[in-house]
């Protein structure tokens, strides 16, 4: 942080605009829960939120906005690993492993 006066009150000044849009967000939650909305739009539009409120106080509180390169190489690792899993379901489904047991007795007996 530094310790320039206009820094400071640049800082002060995100910060409590942050947090004007964290309890604004917070009264549209509540909001959005006294609407009974159906089970998977009332799921889709609190994810959104979530999304939005988590990603601010990530950002602007947790100073992850100034870590660009390291969020980018977590992100693109989650992906690496993702596609490895998906390809690892893939080769043990084609070779067979995870088939019930009975499936395959009764294929191995021809019926």
């Amino acid at each position: 942080m530094h310790s320039d006066p206009v820094e400071i009150k640049k800082s002060i000044r995100t910060y409590g605009m942050v947090g004007g849009v964290l309890i604004v967000f917070t009264a549209i939650t509540v909001a959005v829960n006294q609407v009974h909305l159906a089970v998977p739009f009332a799921i889709t539009v609190a994810l959104v939120i979530a999304t939005m409120k988590g990603s601010m106080v990530a950002g602007i509180f947790m100073h992850l906005n100034h870590e660009r390169k390291w969020i980018y190489g977590v992100l693109l690792l989650t992906v690496v690993f993702f596609i490895v899993l998906l390809l690892l379901l893939n080769l043990t489904v084609a070779g067979g492993i995870g088939t019930p047991i009975g499936r395959t007795i009764q294929h191995a007996e021809g019926h």
